[in-house]
């Protein structure tokens, strides 16, 4: 520079200095300071807060050290930059007690701290990823707080001086109400949105809030994205179709495909599996195939869990030959088969009684070095439940423990419905206790089993005293716990507190379904309160809640009880437009009913459509057709 005329001063030096810190080099970084002295060019603080900032940059704390001790040193004043710069550093070290000394000797020495000194604070304690090591949300309230009430709020200018890399946004607020949302406190996260948010905060609001869920909020950050020309990501899109799938809200799944579709988002594996599994879990797996297939055409290859995802729903329904050849594919391309898959493989064969196909799974499985786990177990019970073997489901379970394997909730919950259905409350209790020893928590399905033994054995008392005591231990009644309940009324003839638990259990925000209605249309048919049948009818269909069997077979013994033969066969005759087939029983409620009013020819050639249909008739369908023929 000298050669040409220009001689440096320090402004020149400190930019020179900056300018290498930048590159990294150092070598160049401390030449140039030594060179400053020996023309007698005073170093500034202005130095000092440069070569400070690129060590910490560098991660070289000691050396910030140093430099900070030797400006001091020299008698220069730290200022406002340089107290931030080693606030900076000391979050950056995760060393938050010595970032909050700093600031608190800079206030000693009558130095005010500004939004960028909180600004980096509160980054330092919020953020989890990157830079920041340390997770300390509970403090970074505290400084928000004291930050507010020095009139100081984030701005859009935040790191400009000190951090290169970290855009003009509102990026401290995004980090405050991403920590909000860590911490549960997402209405007050909603708050802090003041300033207009960036695409990234109203995704950090999204994602809390489908954690929690909270659908109404959901629905109105989307609506709110939409107005501000947001788009949704696939990221986002995969999770809002995981919540929705998880809580059945298919229609909201059904629309987000529909809207990917129309906006031609291109999905990625992740949303292209999760796609699979929600059609697989609505049972139209020839979508999901079909939705495999495009995502192969995309050039985008199927992982495990993709393949995970189309064995699940191949196996619920019942489509083995289909799931098999997936797993042979599988192993073909060499992706992983982990436990779950074999697990749904087993859980296939076992549901449809083929307990030989499960074992033959395990065996495969346990040759690629998966032991069976409380999982396995419990499916092979259920299998062996299917043929009738409880006592071998039962004694399977219980070899659990002694091959080293320890029972979960499922397995305890399997153990205790078969003691229920066998009426052993006293084993059935000790199990239960057990489990509860042992730190595992009974949950909905394991009381359900409880109750519905004590209701089937008779035993009222014991079945609502369960049903209070799920409610105080925390396990909440679901449709199944409130149908059982109702049934139990039922049998009892109280139909008061029967139709008290179904406003109860809508009050509570738990659905009625199909089961739930027949339970009171069948106790209504029994007594003879047709009318009453026939309006919970209209109200169940109302609600979108189709008949079934038990249901038309419950109002075609009404109708019979009371003489009403004709209406009954006309509700018989409906059930095949309506997709269902009479079984055994309203086969033999309908030939009883004709026998009863001497009208053995109707009632011999019912006997035979029946025999033609493949239903097996049993003794009592025997016994009307022989009394009709008789009479």
């Amino acid at each position: 520079m000298k050669t040409k005329g220009f001689k440096p001063d320090t402004i020149t030096y400190n930019v020179l200095i900056d300018s290498y810190c930048k590159q990294d080099n150092f070598v160049e970084v401390k030449s140039a300071f030594s060179e400053m002295e020996s023309k007698g060019l005073k170093h500034t603080t202005v130095t000092y807060n440069t070569l400070i900032d690129g060590y910490y940059k560098q991660d070289n704390f000691k050396e910030a050290k140093y430099v900070f001790s030797e400006m001091e040193a020299k008698g220069l004043k730290p200022n406002i930059v340089t107290y931030d710069t080693l606030i900076y550093g000391y979050c950056k070290q995760g060393n938050f007690v010595e970032a909050k000394l700093v600031s608190s000797e800079m206030e000693v020495k009558g130095l005010k701290s500004n939004s960028v000194t909180y600004n980096i604070l509160i980054v330092g304690y919020c953020k989890q990823d990157g830079y920041y090591k340390q997770y300390n949300f509970k403090e970074a309230k505290f400084v928000f707080s004291e930050m507010e009430a020095k009139g100081l709020m984030p701005n859009k200018v935040t790191y400009n001086t000190l951090i290169d890399g970290y855009s003009k946004q509102v990026y401290s607020m995004t980090v405050v109400i991403d920590g909000l949302c860590k911490m549960g406190e997402i209405h007050k996260a909603r708050k802090f949105m003041v300033k207009k948010p960036s695409s990234y905060t109203y995704k950090t609001l999204l994602y809390s809030y489908i954690k929690k869920p909270d659908f109404v909020v959901v629905k109105e950050i989307l609506r709110t994205m939409e107005k501000e020309g947001l788009d949704i990501d696939v990221k986002s899109y995969t999770r809002l179709i995981k919540l929705y799938s998880t809580f059945g809200e298919d229609k909201e799944v059904k629309r987000l495909f529909m809207e990917i579709e129309e906006k031609g988002v291109e999905p990625d594996v992740h949303l292209y599996t999760s796609m699979i599994s929600v059609y697989s879990k609505l049972g139209n797996v020839g979508k999901a195939y079909q939705v495999f297939d495009e995502m192969s055409e995309r050039g985008l290859v199927p992982d495990g869990y993709t393949y995970g995802a189309l064995i699940n729903g191949f196996c619920k329904d019942g489509q083995m030959q289909v799931a098999e050849v997936l797993l042979n594919e599988m192993q073909s391309k060499g992706i992983h088969i982990n436990r779950a898959i074999f697990n749904m493989m087993m859980d296939g064969y076992s549901k449809r009684g083929s307990v030989e196909e499960a074992l033959r799974l395990q065996s495969i499985m346990e040759g690629k070095g998966y032991e069976a786990d409380a999982n396995t177990y419990n499916i092979i019970a259920t299998g062996l439940r299917k043929l009738g073997w409880h006592d071998e489901a039962k004694r399977l379970l219980l070899s659990m423990v002694d091959r080293g394997v320890a029972p979960n909730v499922l397995a305890y919950t399997t153990l205790i419905d078969i003691y229920c259905k066998q009426g052993n409350f006293v084993e059935a209790r000790k199990r239960f206790s057990e489990m509860e020893t042992k730190g595992i928590k009974p949950n909905t399905g394991t009381y359900n089993a409880l109750i519905d033994g004590y209701f089937k054995h008779g035993n009222f008392i014991d079945a609502k005293r369960a049903i209070s005591e799920m409610e105080i231990k925390g396990a909440k009644p679901n449709t199944k716990t409130y149908t059982m309940l109702i049934d139990g009324y039922c049998k009892q003839g109280d139909f008061v507190n029967a139709r008290r638990t179904l406003i109860e259990m809508e009050t509570n925000g738990v659905k009625p379904n199909t089961r739930t209605y027949t339970a009171l249309i069948d106790a209504y048919c029994k007594k003879g309160m047709m009318n009453e049948a026939y309006k919970l009818r209209i109200v169940m269909e109302s609600k979108s809640l189709i008949p079934n069997v038990y249901t038309y077979t419950s109002l075609v013994h009404g109708e019979c009880k009371s003489g009403k033969v004709d209406d009954a066969m006309k509700l018989f005759s409906e059930m095949p437009t309506k997709g269902l087939v009479p079984n055994v029983v309203t086969y033999t409620t309908m030939i009883s009913g004709l026998s009863k009013q001497g009208r053995s020819v109707q009632a011999s050639r019912l006997y035979n459509q029946m025999v033609e249909a493949g239903v097996i008739p049993d003794a009592i369908a025997y016994s009307a057709l022989v009394g009709s023929l008789h009479s």
